[in-house]
């Protein structure tokens, strides 16, 4: 038994023995946690000063992921010109920037809608660069064969935080009340506490990307951008493994992937919770995710979990639509968490073993394009159809989501690749 346990530890964290790629790793560790502290208190000052408005969680998300959507290719393109790291530390002090206003204006209480729409445009600008580029640089500290794995664990990174900065939330809300708004828990200062904790965060990791070697990358391209998004796009066509991936992320991120506004309107709005409650609820979400990322972070074929990981979401977002409180909705969130994980880790590892190095950025900008591009259309399609004084109402708006998602997988079941395949050269015109 212990040789298993022994076994599985080595197979899933083998990319952790790989030093460049290790001290990476915990420093998005740590700034993660102080992101998804300021996410959730960025979603729950939403519903504050609006009221308690599904819409207008919504437009913010739409502000949010709009620029990945309008800049994803462009970015793409520069991500295979311009040296990783002079991206990574461009996206990360501009993030930095967005945080710091946030937290003061939050503080001096003068935050308002319109301004958290437009750091959250600004912060989808720098994300629009800074997801290609992050995906992109695994291959550059490890081996081919610990790519699967650290795509995994690069996940298992995002969901730990998730579930860390989400919980951390309920209590760092709660100490903000004293430390910032003079015990008055209707204060609006309160929540400018996880946004300086998150401004605090960029420390170690503007200090790793500033340190880390960064492998040198042979022959940067020189020519037209416009080619190079053509290029790129060209291959995707041409590569049906690829494309098809892209197509079920696009739909299901579409669809039944729009946690940042179903978790938030259904804790606030449909159970009726407060901080607390709220940041227990996401962090269960995240807890199944981290369930989800573990789980992949072992197996050897990330294509063969494309289907499950789809299914388990589809039917765990469909039984929440029917949980009746808060407490019965913490496991299922778990396991809604735990399936998109599964679905996102098998869709990402499988288009990084399949496509060749030089393409790799504009390829995955094409990814982060279908994965969060899609999510101002989707938040805009949740947001409607979960609208309790909607025509469906909160419950049955969801059930329709997740019909949704799954008349997509449906659709593409049997054109979703089973097993890995090589990378392959770029089709001529």
């Amino acid at each position: 038994m212990f040789a298993r346990v022994g076994e599985w530890r080595i197979n899933t964290f083998r990319a952790l023995s790989h030093p460049h790629y290790r001290r990476y790793w915990f420093s998005q560790l740590l700034s993660l946690v102080g992101a998804w502290m300021q996410a959730t208190a960025q979603q729950y000052l939403v519903l504050e000063l609006s009221g308690g408005s599904s819409s207008a969680l919504g437009l913010v998300t739409v502000a949010q992921f709009t620029p990945s959507l309008l800049l994803s290719l462009f970015a793409g393109a520069i991500v295979d010109r311009v040296p990783r790291r002079r991206v990574l530390l461009a996206t990360q002090l501009v993030l930095l920037t967005t945080a710091l206003v946030l937290a003061v204006t939050t503080h001096l209480g003068i935050v308002s809608l319109p301004l958290v729409m437009l750091l959250a445009f600004v912060s989808g600008c720098a994300n629009a660069f800074d997801m290609p580029a992050r995906q992109s640089m695994v291959v550059d500290f490890v081996p081919r064969e610990a790519v699967t794995n650290a795509v995994a664990l690069n996940s298992l990174s995002f969901n730990v935080s998730r579930t860390l900065g989400q919980a951390l939330f309920g209590v760092v809300a709660v100490l903000g009340i004293r430390l910032l708004a003079g015990g008055d828990s209707t204060n609006i200062a309160r929540l400018a506490l996880p946004f300086y904790l998150n401004v605090a965060s960029f420390g170690a990791v503007l200090y790793v990307l500033a340190t880390l070697p960064f492998p040198a990358r042979p022959g940067l391209r020189r020519g037209k951008v416009g080619d190079d998004i053509r290029e790129g796009l060209r291959y995707v066509r041409a590569t049906p493994p690829v494309r098809n991936v892209m197509l079920l992320v696009g739909l299901m991120s579409l669809t039944v992937i729009n946690f940042n506004v179903i978790i938030p309107y259904f804790a606030r709005v449909v159970y009726g919770e407060r901080e607390a409650a709220f940041g227990l609820l996401s962090a269960f979400f995240g807890v199944g995710a981290m369930g989800g990322a573990l789980w992949q972070a072992s197996k050897p074929n990330p294509a063969r979990n494309l289907r499950y990981g789809a299914v388990i979401l589809i039917v765990s977002t469909m039984a929440l639509a029917l949980t009746p409180g808060s407490v019965l909705a913490a496991p299922v969130l778990a396991a809604c968490g735990f399936g998109m994980l599964t679905l996102l880790v098998s869709a990402n590892s499988t288009v990084q073993l399949t496509i060749p190095d030089h393409l790799r950025g504009r390829v995955m900008s094409l990814y982060s394009f279908v994965l969060v591009g899609m999510g101002p259309p989707g938040a805009l399609l949740s947001s409607a159809l979960i609208n309790k004084d909607g025509p469906l109402g909160s419950r049955w708006g969801l059930i329709v989501l997740a019909a949704l998602g799954l008349v997509a997988l449906l659709t593409l079941w049997r054109r979703l690749p089973r097993v890995l395949e090589g990378p392959k050269a770029v089709p001529a015109d």
